[in-house]
């Protein structure tokens, strides 16, 4: 692809969307974005965009825009996805491979010679997680496509704009709930000692820069080599939660006393919110059943693909929440 040329952005106002958008702009390219709140283009995207950047309103499941959005577009980048669900509208079944089919066919009809498809780190069909396995299923609809596709499996994304930092940000602050402390989710495994006496492991994970992705995303646009890839990416440094929950704790401008941090079995967690989810109360808790799931596993990645096709070079999680801590 050459400079100049249009890309299609699914979810171009969601926090991995609108930095890609940014990346697309700031590399050349012409970028009609899809978006539901034109204010919130605005004001997430920045006025230095608005020349550079066509909206096309709407929803992905609208045929009619889907087409508008893909119309003589040579690439996509589909990026919507959730964390938890809020159903009846906001699903798994419905944000993952429903608007992962969406965006293809509307690629397919259109004639877009590549599509860059926004994964996970941990997606499989037998994950234990519905969040992974929908991601998968996503996944597949790519695969079997035909279009020239791409697929990125980022670890944990971070950036001073996301909804995770912000969350932590609120733990700290005492603005959301637990009130008193920062909650993280453990696995429990046995010890090795007679008798055997359970013990609290924290997941490693392996957070990565949301501008980092978004850099991979245009690479990945641009090189032949990318096609048909499957690319696992993650920062340089990796931790494990009490780690990453501190670190962006005691990099925040706050002054007062520091929150202690409490781990939490993942199981009894996710049971908890399959409770509240049964009886209605699901949206009361700050997380969905996938998320301790999710949060038990480890999250790590080798990068020597990504490095030899992409050019991808992640910075440390430490070093950049610390330059940036003042922003969230």
């Amino acid at each position: 692809m050459t400079t100049g040329s249009t890309v299609a952005v699914t979810g171009a106002t969601g926090f991995v969307g609108r930095h890609i958008t940014r990346a697309l702009v700031k590399a050349g390219y012409s970028v009609r974005a899809l978006v539901r709140d034109p204010d919130k283009a605005r004001r997430v995207l920045g006025a230095s965009e608005e020349g550079a950047v066509q909206w096309i309103v709407g929803d992905v499941f609208d045929r009619g825009v889907m087409r508008e959005l893909a119309d003589s577009a040579e690439a996509m980048v589909h990026t919507i996805g959730i964390r938890r669900e809020l159903p009846p509208e906001v699903t798994f079944a419905r944000m993952h491979p429903g608007a992962a089919r969406a965006a293809v066919e509307a690629a397919q009809g259109a004639g877009v010679s590549r599509f860059i498809h926004i994964s996970a780190l941990g997606t499989r069909p037998d994950a234990a997680s519905e969040y992974h396995r929908s991601k998968f299923e996503s996944e597949t609809l790519v695969r079997r496509s035909g279009l020239n596709w791409t697929i990125l499996r980022p670890s944990i994304i971070h950036g001073p704009d996301g909804e995770f930092m912000q969350m932590i940000k609120d733990w700290v602050l005492s603005r959301a709930a637990p009130w008193f402390f920062i909650p993280y989710f453990v696995r429990v495994e046995m010890g090795e000692s007679f008798p055997p006496s359970p013990r609290l492991v924290s997941a490693k994970i392996q957070p990565v820069g949301v501008d980092e992705v978004a850099l991979a995303a245009v690479r990945a646009i641009e090189s032949p080599q990318a096609i048909g890839e499957v690319y696992a990416l993650g920062g340089a440094e990796t931790v494990d939660w009490p780690t990453l929950l501190t670190t962006v704790r005691d990099a925040m401008p706050i002054t007062e006393s520091r929150k202690r941090l409490l781990p939490i079995p993942g199981r009894l967690g996710w049971a908890k919110a399959l409770g509240a989810q049964a009886v209605g109360l699901g949206n009361l808790l700050p997380f969905g059943p996938s998320e301790p799931l999710m949060a038990m596993e480890d999250s790590v990645c080798a990068l020597d693909k990504a490095r030899e096709h992409l050019g991808f070079e992640p910075r440390a999680f430490t070093g950049a929440v610390r330059e940036y801590a003042a922003s969230i």
